[in-house]
């Protein structure tokens, strides 16, 4: 009797392993990259929703995009952010309505001059999606990710009212 189970708790073992171990592990190791991609996306967007409040006001917000692009967070989808374009990260300017305190989208003649600054920024990005290389190894979609959105008030926008003058 002995001699026929001999190998049982090597297959039991091997089958466990396989079966149950190694993908515990594995979808541990993925929701832990996806939660951390999530969490600096978030971290993105108030970074450049934060520059955007505080420097120059350019109405497609290339310096905005430009700055975001250069101090992407370490991550494992970074090259993603380092090449996306106004389609991903979306930078806009709001005025306050002084009537009815609504928010309009913003416009003004010049860029970046004390009497053109507006009330309100929102960076947001959107259209992104979490794609590893373990999902495409196995034929699976990328992950499509929420849109992730920061509005702030304009704080100085990069203009000394004093002085007059406003600095990129």
């Amino acid at each position: 009797m002995k001699g026929g189970q001999k190998g049982a708790i090597a297959l039991e073992y091997l089958i466990l392993l396989t079966g149950v171990l190694v993908p515990a592990t594995f979808s541990i190791i993925f929701t832990s990259e996806l939660l951390w991609v999530w969490h600096s996306g978030i971290e993105f967007t108030r970074d450049g929703a934060r520059y955007a409040a505080t420097h120059c006001w350019q109405g497609a917000g290339d310096n905005v995009r430009a700055y975001m692009q250069e101090h992407v967070p370490l991550t494992v989808d970074r090259q993603q952010f380092q090449n996306a374009g106004s389609d991903v990260i979306v930078i806009e300017y709001f005025a306050r309505d002084a009537e009815t305190g609504e928010l309009a989208e913003f416009s003004c003649d010049g860029e970046c001059s004390t009497s053109c600054v507006p009330d309100v920024v929102s960076v947001r990005i959107q259209n992104y999606e979490f794609r590893h290389a373990f999902l495409s190894y196995l034929g699976l979609p990328s992950v499509p990710m929420p849109e992730f959105r920061t509005t702030l008030p304009m704080e100085s926008a990069g203009c000394d009212p004093e002085q007059g003058q406003c600095f990129p």
